[in-house]
């Protein structure tokens, strides 16, 4: 990675929550990554582990107790339009159609009319929502109201986009169909992607890079693996499945 770009810097970070009673849970401590221009990089780890706490770090949706958070050089220090989020949940206004739910970032910031209704139709026509823009999220199946999710966080042009487990909700079939999604919109609309999963084979099909998180709190670094499979990739190739074993064995969780 050494000839690569850095884009964002996470360095000695510690987060403890407070819960009633003052009684401290720490939830990650001491974890140090380096995130590279364009690179596509998973935070894998089972359920309370931490990875969502340290993505909202990421995110200015919640400061670390010690250590520091650069993106780009300068210092993460709250919520900004360069990154764009999505999360396990739909995030949708129920009262808005496709269109104005992708615009809604576009508006905000005072994007003329005209304008924001171009972008905002190239990133729907991107995620494969052509001919959906006046439909409202009563009307969507599961996964395309996480494709709205993903439209409207890229038409905000973030420098970084930030994924918290998109797919959890998804049945096996429409999970494996936005997981090949997914991977098709990061080859074409280069950026970088910090994507967090408990899924195994998820994080094989999309990571350049998988970074394997400990198994309980706090949260700490357990190793990391650079995937260098071609792509596209197949669940079924034998590379894959020795790398799929190799992680499974260092860990407990799911496939």
């Amino acid at each position: 990675m050494s000839n690569m770009k850095l884009k964002l810097h996470c360095s000695n970070v510690s987060k403890t929550f407070i819960q009633k009673g003052n009684q401290e849970v720490p939830v990650i401590r001491d974890i140090t990554i380096d995130v590279y221009e364009n690179e596509f990089l998973v935070i894998l780890g089972p359920g309370q582990c931490g990875k969502s706490t340290l993505l909202k770090i990421f995110a200015g949706l919640e400061q670390p107790d010690t250590g520091t958070i650069t993106l780009d050089g300068k210092p993460v220090e709250g919520p900004g339009p360069d990154r764009g989020i999505v999360f396990q949940s739909y995030m949708l206004f129920a009262w808005k159609n496709v269109r104005d739910n992708v615009e809604l970032g576009l508006k905000l910031r005072g994007i003329p009319a005209e304008e924001r209704r171009k972008i905002a139709q190239h990133y729907i026509d991107l995620v494969g929502l052509t001919g959906f823009e006046k439909h409202y999220p009563h009307q969507l199946s599961g996964g395309m109201k996480q494709r709205v999710g993903i439209a409207r966080a890229y038409a905000n042009t973030p420098n970084i986009m930030l994924l918290d487990e998109p797919f959890g909700q998804l049945d096996a079939q429409t999970r494996l169909f936005m997981q090949k999604e997914t991977a098709r919109i990061w080859e074409q609309e280069k950026r970088t992607v910090i994507f967090v999963t408990n899924n195994i084979d998820e994080a094989l099909y999309l990571g350049d890079r998988i970074v394997l998180m400990e198994g309980k709190l706090p949260g700490t670094i357990k190793t990391e693996y650079v995937i260098e499979l071609p792509r596209p990739r197949e669940h079924t190739a034998m590379d894959f499945l020795q790398l799929r074993k190799e992680i499974t064995d260092n860990t407990e969780l799911v496939l």
